[in-house]
């Protein structure tokens, strides 16, 4: 699982965030003090792991060995870290590779922390948390551009908050190696990268015109490296302009190769990528009429921190994302708030005897809230459609596992569970998943009927494969739909690994 929701920060620990962007890995290591993070130690590498994805969709050999070298190093840094205080997340390159989980796995061990696949979105998100945190405060409406390795992020958002956020599949590294194979500079070449870029801004331009922003900011490497070598030659005096990127942009091509670039200003490792960047925040500039941007030095790892001090208190976006999706889709919020009542319930019987924690808790509570979602298309196959709108909705403070687990537990609510669903979950989720799914559906049986009726005592207790149900009889002669559903439960839960028996309560004397 992600981290745990609802965990208590003290003073003085310590928390981190990694970072496996598709140019360099970085981790930030912090002290938390006085309500906020307190950085205290940085580590990156330049693992540039877009250069490595192939056009199939897998990792070539010397990149994936790269990133495994760098996140062991990472690991080593992290030892005695408390595993609910260190949040690690994947972008554009890993969201592209065909298999995610075969590099995921020895990634984790690697690192010996779960890694999350973030969403374009999600990832803007967690961006522009660490950009408005990094900046003084102000109501203003700020546009922050984010060019990365694979993608780039294009946020705009007023104090903490991102009112809109776009990720767009252009990158430095894949830019340059796209735009520019084997190094060469041409001014055809250019004019081609800058107007295919162009045309993919246009999707959202529009919108981000009429929303409007008052200032620019850029984070990530990549335009810290641009304004260096802009004010470094003189381009510019503060920040990037229009006029600073045309002068770069003919320096570049005089120059020719990539392999030749020695400008003032640049760091050796930052030469190989920084046509691409340039192209694509000069096609940026050219799209939404940017006039200025300023690098900053806060980024998406500063905003995974802020994130897990969020979280820790009160501040989960990913309730806010439940509730939002509960509206969207005109949930029975009744209906939904009985089922999770009881479904509740069942699990604090169950809880200790399955080693489940606050945090499996709320997983089954947020199912529950959502497990009809899909009613909002047909009545038919419902668990299906719900899943599918929780795999593929962009769902703020969710990664892809995340919304993959819930996607398992909404299919598998009802009908016979599909096993090849409850499989395709990572490998530490499949547990968690089978057990919340089983006490979601016993939750949404009992309340077939969908009246406001109060239910009987419910006896559940279980032990690893195996869950007991125990129901009053004088109820249970009263209710012969349950009876026959719980016959016709105790097959289909087979599916979940699980083995369920029906019981009857002591009768009370008198």
């Amino acid at each position: 699982m992600s981290a745990p929701r609802n965990v208590e920060i003290r003073e003085g620990e310590l928390l981190a965030g990694v970072d496996l962007g598709s140019n360099s890995f970085h981790m930030v290591v912090a002290r938390y003090q006085h309500g906020e993070p307190r950085v205290i130690d940085r580590l990156r590498d330049s693992v540039r792991l877009a250069a490595g994805l192939r056009q199939d969709g897998t990792l070539d050999a010397e990149h994936r060995a790269r990133a495994l070298a760098c996140l062991a190093r990472f690991g080593q840094r992290l030892t005695g870290l408390a595993p609910q205080h260190v949040r690690a997340v994947a972008t554009n390159t890993v969201r592209q590779l065909r298999s995610p989980q075969a590099f995921l796995l020895p990634a984790e061990t690697a690192l010996g922390h779960p890694v999350e696949i973030v969403s374009g979105r999600e990832e803007g998100r967690l961006i522009f948390l660490g950009v408005a945190h990094g900046l003084p405060g102000s109501r203003r409406h700020r546009l922050v551009v984010d060019i990365g390795g694979g993608s780039t992020e294009f946020i705009i958002g007023r104090e903490l908050a991102p009112l809109h956020a776009e990720s767009v599949q252009v990158g430095c590294v894949a830019s340059t190696l796209r735009f520019f194979p084997g190094g060469k500079l041409t001014r055809k070449r250019w004019q081609r990268a800058r107007e295919e870029i162009g045309v993919l801004l246009q999707q959202f331009v529009e919108n981000y015109r009429e929303a409007g922003w008052d200032e620019v900011y850029g984070s990530s490497g990549t335009a810290k490296a641009i304004e260096s070598v802009a004010l470094a030659m003189g381009l510019s005096e503060y920040g990037v302009t229009r006029a600073a990127l045309a002068g770069l942009r003919e320096a570049l091509l005089t120059l020719g190769d990539i392999e030749r670039l020695h400008l003032p200003g640049l760091v050796e490792e930052r030469a190989p990528v920084l046509a691409g960047g340039v192209v694509i925040l000069e096609a940026a500039f050219d799209a939404l009429g940017i006039e200025r941007l300023v690098a900053v030095e806060s980024a998406m790892r500063e905003g995974m921190l802020w994130d897990l001090i969020g979280r820790a208190e009160g501040r989960d976006p990913r309730a806010a994302s439940i509730a939002a999706l509960a509206r969207r889709y005109g949930v029975d919020e009744g209906h939904a708030a009985r089922v999770e009542a009881t479904a509740l319930a069942l699990f604090d019987q169950v809880a200790p005897d399955w080693s489940l924690d606050a945090d499996a808790r709320e997983w089954l509570s947020w199912a529950a809230r959502v497990h009809e979602i899909g009613l909002a298309i047909a009545h038919s196959q419902h668990h299906r459609h719900g899943a599918y709108i929780l795999r593929n909705s962009d769902l703020a403070g969710f990664s892809r596992q995340d919304q993959q687990l819930l996607a398992a537990a909404v299919e598998c609510h009802r009908r016979k569970p599909d096993k090849t669903v409850l499989a395709a979950l990572p490998v530490r989720h499949k547990l968690l998943a089978r057990r919340i799914t089983a006490l979601l559906r016993l939750a949404v049986l009992f309340h077939r009927a969908r009246r406001v009726e109060p239910l009987p005592p419910l006896g559940l207790d279980a032990h690893d494969h195996r869950l007991r149900l125990a129901l009053p009889p004088d109820w249970l002669e009263h209710h012969p739909l349950t009876v026959a559903d719980l016959e016709v439960e105790r097959t289909q839960i087979g599916e979940l690994g699980l083995r369920l028996e029906l019981g009857m309560l002591a009768r009370e004397p008198g």
